[in-house]
């Protein structure tokens, strides 16, 4: 078994009489990327601070590389942190600002400088040495303040929503070039973000967090594909979420059967929570149907490039959001008002504890 490079146990940290960060525990491997993904004010940023030193926790324990870091100061913990804001000195060169860190430390300056040059090569900045930061754009300034934060050969990397200032093109860049940086470097890194497309491509593993507490910690895949939670599934991409019934280990939205992928589901009858992805809903031509589908009417249709977007309503009255490719048979004549059969290609099924309402149909 793999000894976590990072290990939080039963984590606590509270602000007032409110815990942000409400008894988390954590592994992350040596050499891992792991995603730190929730909401504004769910306390992700909080926890990376308590790993940093910058908070202290009112309980429980931080080791990294299996020292305890408990009353560590952060020059002493072996981290690199990237700020959302950069934190860079704005009249200093490109070069001085990412040997700062080895200056502070006493490396001599031949040293320093050459680092400083390695550093500037990995992040593709090193025709812009000499220039004053100011002069950069932000997606440049935030590889300079990665490159300062991986200058002085840290044992862990914390990235604090390090690309959520930057417009959406440059911030796809950047996350590629993130990516390549990690690969290249190997060094144990987490990242916390509220954008899900960058922990779904950076993160080896994504922790969902939610109200101070992990909901999911799993692979990009399983977190979008088998969401522990209804809050996840939610989060993450966009999910239709039914009322469902269990029939002899089968379940059933109104007459839409499901294949279940969730866990923790009883065996046997009861009531669930059905979650469809839109891409995993498929239409088919209105007539006789097989076992497990139903029929819908077509609310409205939109075209989003490769895709065609629907909003349809069930024979039950469930009303369902479906994307479908633009190669899909019915795509170029599907319009409102048409009727047509439903069936699911996948989906999760999830305990529904407060009972759900029972489909009015059933073949």
């Amino acid at each position: 078994m793999t000894v976590p490079h990072l290990s939080l146990e039963k984590i606590r940290k509270g602000f007032g009489a409110k815990d942000v960060v409400d008894d988390v525990s954590l592994n992350v491997a040596p050499g891992e990327m792991l995603a730190i993904l929730g909401p504004s004010g769910c306390g992700k940023s909080t926890l990376l601070r308590v790993v940093a030193g910058l908070l202290r926790a009112d309980g429980g324990t931080v080791r990294i590389a299996g020292r305890e870091m408990n009353g560590i100061p952060t020059r002493d913990r072996g981290i690199g942190f990237v700020f959302q804001d950069y934190a860079l000195f704005p009249r200093m060169t490109v070069r001085d600002n990412i040997a700062f860190g080895l200056r502070v430390r006493g490396v001599p300056h031949g040293d320093r400088n050459r680092k400083a040059s390695e550093m500037l090569e990995l992040v593709g900045l090193a025709e812009e040495a000499d220039r004053p930061v100011e002069t950069l754009s932000g997606g440049q300034r935030q590889r300079v303040a990665l490159a300062r934060s991986l200058a002085v050969s840290p044992s862990l990397l914390l990235l604090d929503e390090p690309l959520s200032a930057l417009d959406i093109k440059v911030r796809e860049r950047l996350r590629r070039g993130i990516a390549a940086v990690h690969k290249k470097v190997g060094i144990t890194t987490l990242i916390v973000t509220h954008d899900q497309g960058e922990a779904m491509e950076l993160g080896d593993r994504i922790a969902v967090m939610n109200d101070g507490r992990f909901e999911q910690i799993a692979s990009p895949r399983d977190v979008y594909q088998a969401p522990a939670t209804e809050f996840v599934a939610k989060f993450i991409g966009e999910v239709n979420v039914l009322p469902g019934q269990l029939y002899h280990g089968a379940a059933y939205a109104g007459n839409l059967a499901i294949r279940m992928e969730g866990n923790g589901i009883p065996s046997r009858g009861g009531t669930v929570k059905v979650l469809l992805r839109p891409e995993d809903v498929t239409l088919l031509p209105p007539g006789i149907g097989e076992a497990g589908q139903t029929r819908a009417s077509v609310k409205s249709v939109s075209w989003l490039g490769a895709h065609l977007r629907a909003e349809i309503t069930t024979e039950e009255g469930y009303s369902l959001t479906v994307l479908l490719q633009r190669s899909h048979p019915m795509a170029e004549r599907l319009s409102a008002g048409d009727t047509v059969r439903v069936a699911a290609l996948r989906g999760t099924v999830l305990p529904d504890p407060i009972g759900a309402k029972e489909p009015e149909y059933f073949l």
